[in-house]
């Protein structure tokens, strides 16, 4: 106990001392929400990633294979698909013209400005479901870092779920944007190693491959097999997951920081890469913890999520046992810490800023983004108090009501120059409310949420963009510009033109 607790100390007080070093280098807005837009290609692809894996990564996706089998890593299959279309079609566009658009620092920002929303109706619009979203996931990821001390040390729920909230809530309340994104870098290194030793430690405990497999086939024959137990509905509605992508703000915001347009190929390649390995690491923990629980008898998994924990308790050293679980708090950290950082952010920038004090310093800025974040985390943490909730049932269908709200909006706002202020409005409203509808409604046939709302949004988009056409010039405009400013930079001629006017 002794060795666990000094290790998640360390690793605690390592992201603090990393909070108070990005202060010294925090002095503005956009210092604060974006990092001034300076993040480097490694660091870019590396937050990108820890900011999208929670603690799901290292328990709901092992857990989930530790019951269904390998049927159970389409999820994964399409998250990665998804995610790298995320990459390639949306991470450089949406860098260049959020820049380019009043240098927009949110979404939110971003959609009043492609559409010239002088009325900001569709500010006020994504800024609502970024906060009723946001602060629904801040609290679920506060219950999941309670419940990780609570299983390690022992604690009541209540100090368990104090010390992980202060922890995370103080180096992003002082570093902002770039202690997150340093943080996160460092603990997705330490996620992958994670996810990388353990089950091959499961592999040899089992008495090599060969052996690991017979205790698999053993214990669950259709283990092995990728359609067991799956028709084409399931199939779907896992691949489904990776139309997600294109709308979750703490992603996209890791795109809009990027140092340039010219790296995100590089960047890309970094965060597919490890996404792939942490994934396939994911799926044969759950895999081969089949083996591993059937190899020890003496070993009772109530819980299939905890298989992780277990594995790491009874396979490790106190020290690696230590390091391993202080992984799981890096992926529920990561994410809390962006979800956290986003929601302050459009407070800050989109209400704060347009509405209240629209001369305010940056200074000012930067202290009240600081003050929004407090509260924010104040209400999640007073949701996660009952770790029961009837809120925390909203957490299931979060990702699809991001995905399906702003997915479509942004994927056809950097492509067609025709699609409309109401067209966007509509997409973002019918989205939302696809996703609750199908949700209350049970997911008919089985489907994911995601699938109708995301098609549906899409949809409604272009029909009333194209009913709405006298609202296309001045936003067409615009398009046009940003767009021959994105191939400026993608060859190179921006830094060409930046050096003939200084000269």
């Amino acid at each position: 106990m002794f060795t666990t607790t000094t290790t998640f100390v360390v690793y605690i007080l390592a992201l603090l001392v990393i909070g108070i070093i990005a202060a010294r280098v925090t002095s503005s807005l956009s210092d604060y929400v974006l990092g001034g837009r300076k993040l480097g290609r490694l660091v870019t692809a590396l937050s990108a990633g820890a900011s999208d894996m929670s603690g799901w990564l290292l328990m709901g996706l092992p857990g989930a294979l530790y019951v269904s089998g390998i049927s159970a890593s389409w999820i994964a299959i399409g998250l990665t698909i998804g995610a790298w279309c995320n990459w390639k079609f949306v991470a450089a566009r949406l860098r260049s013209f959020t820049a380019n658009a009043a240098d927009s620092l949110t979404l939110p920002d971003y959609f009043a400005a492609r559409f010239r929303d002088t009325k900001r109706i569709t500010s006020v619009l994504a800024a609502l479901i970024i906060l009723v979203f946001f602060v629904v996931y801040c609290a679920s990821g506060m219950v999941s870092g309670a419940r990780l001390f609570e299983q390690t040390f022992g604690m009541d729920y209540e100090n368990a779920l104090l010390i992980g909230a202060v922890s995370t809530i103080f180096y992003v309340c002082i570093g902002g944007f770039l202690a997150v994104s340093w943080t996160d870098t460092f603990q997705a290194t330490l996620m992958i190693f994670a996810l990388l030793i353990a089950p091959a430690m499961m592999i040899v405990d089992a008495g090599g491959l060969n052996a690991a497999m017979d205790y698999i086939a053993e214990a669950k024959p259709g283990m092995t097999h990728f359609m067991d137990g799956i028709g084409l509905i399931a199939i779907i509605s896992f691949a489904g997951w990776g139309l997600g992508y294109m709308g979750q703000p703490h992603i996209l915001v890791r795109f809009m920081a990027a140092k340039s347009v010219r790296g995100m190929g590089d960047s890309r390649r970094i965060s597919i890469t490890w996404m792939i390995l942490c994934l396939a690491g994911a799926v044969a923990v759950g895999y081969f913890g089949v083996a591993f629980v059937n190899h020890h008898p003496e070993i009772t998994l109530e819980n299939p999520e905890k298989i992780f924990v277990v594995a790491a308790q009874t396979l490790f050293t106190p020290w690696i046992a230590g390091i391993l679980l202080a992984a799981i708090l890096a992926a529920i950290m990561s994410t809390l810490s962006c979800q956290l950082l986003v929601a302050s952010s459009t407070l800050t920038a989109d209400f704060y800023r347009r509405w209240i004090r629209p001369k305010a310093s940056q200074t000012e800025l930067v202290w009240c983004g600081r003050g929004m974040l407090l509260l924010v985390a104040v209400i999640a943490y007073i949701l996660a108090l009952d770790p029961n909730s009837g809120i925390l049932k909203l957490v299931a269908y979060a990702w699809a009501g991001f995905g399906a709200s702003f997915g479509p909006c942004v994927l056809i706002s950097l492509y067609w120059k025709r699609m409309t202020l109401p067209g966007a409005f509509a997409g973002m409203l019918t989205g939302a409310a696809t996703v609750i509808i199908w949700e209350v409604s049970g997911s008919p046939f089985g489907l994911y949420s995601l699938v109708p709302g995301f098609i549906f949004s899409a949809i409604v988009i272009f029909i009333v963009s194209l009913v709405t056409q006298k609202y296309a010039e001045q936003p067409g405009k615009l398009w046009e510009s940003l767009n021959q400013k994105f191939w400026n930079e993608v060859k190179g001629n921006d830094d060409k033109e930046h050096i003939l006017s200084q000269n």
